[in-house]
């Protein structure tokens, strides 16, 4: 297994998005900020996208130009066409990402157009990235199934990633979108997708909607996958997908990452802390058990 993994922080864009409440752009800031104080290096910030369809991104530009630049540290936002990419650089975006998906199902119901459709979107993004030496990140949705058309087969999963790949993405993402997918699964979809994309190019994105997505880590991480997507106190889910639960927490995925004695550079009562203000901001409760287990050990005794 590697010795250190990358983790990509999601809970401010992947997280909120799906909260029907309206999340102050001070509130997101301060998110941000104290993950950032925590040691997560890779955080995605917002995304660019038409407030119509998710409104809880319409302060894009004000979230984006509020973060201070810091040594080490990436915002990104998601960019899932040319008019959002200008508007993020614009905003002073120096990584994005694009997202496709593996079935052509959900690649309908989530962005209106085929799978080839979407691909095609995307390489003026890419094209305009390499002009400006702007990272892009991509995503994969649906890699191990699809609430539309059910089993998604590895090879589907294979093609897009390499289209992505090809098109110049350094790094593709591969979502478990709905939390349908287990271990043995997850292997032998990380197989096919490693005979088209070296295995150092992928990352894992699990949701835990069956509770397997720490085990799929584990997988992964066996796989030789070191870049894994998580979101603070497992906030998110997916807005196409009924039942489908949020992303895996990020202090369960570092406590369990610590156990083996793999770096992460962040701190887990930080990051917890970060999930604990958030979680307040929502008056929800957090979905991370460590963060849980944390929270009671410290609580006043009465």
């Amino acid at each position: 297994m590697p010795g250190h993994v990358r983790i990509v922080e999601v809970g401010a864009r992947d997280g909120l998005q799906n909260e029907s409440a309206a999340v102050s752009t001070e509130t997101k800031v301060r998110l941000i900020t104290m993950l950032a104080d925590a040691g997560l290096c890779h955080i995605e910030a917002t995304a660019f996208v038409s407030p119509r369809w998710v409104p809880q991104m319409a302060d894009h530009e004000a979230v984006l130009r509020a973060l201070p630049a810091r040594p080490g540290v990436v915002y990104s936002v998601l960019t899932p066409n040319l008019h959002g990419f200008e508007g993020a650089v614009a905003a002073g975006a120096r990584e994005v990402a694009v997202f496709a998906a593996a079935s052509e199902a959900f690649s309908q119901k989530n962005i209106n157009c085929s799978i080839a459709e979407s691909l095609k979107r995307f390489e003026p993004i890419l094209q305009a990235a390499r002009a400006l030496n702007i990272a892009v990140r991509g995503y994969v949705s649906c890699v191990a199934g699809c609430p539309y058309q059910g089993e998604v087969k590895p090879e589907a999963v294979a093609q897009v990633a390499k289209s992505l790949f090809d098109m110049g993405c350094y790094e593709i993402s591969l979502g478990d979108t709905i939390g349908v997918g287990t271990p043995g699964q997850i292997k032998r979809m990380l197989e096919v997708v490693a005979s088209h994309v070296p295995v150092k190019h992928l990352a894992g994105h699990f949701h835990d909607t069956y509770g397997q997505a720490l085990a799929n880590v584990f997988a992964a991480l066996q796989s030789g996958v070191a870049v894994f997507d998580s979101s603070v106190a497992g906030l998110g889910g997916c807005p196409y997908a009924a039942g489908a639960s949020g992303n895996v927490a990020t202090e369960d995925l570092l406590y369990m990452l610590h156990g083996f004695g793999i770096g992460t550079g962040a701190e887990l009562a930080r990051v917890a802390a970060a999930g604990a203000f958030i979680c307040q901001a929502l008056a929800r409760s957090t979905g991370s058990r460590v963060a849980q287990a944390l929270a009671a050990k410290t609580a006043p005794s009465r």
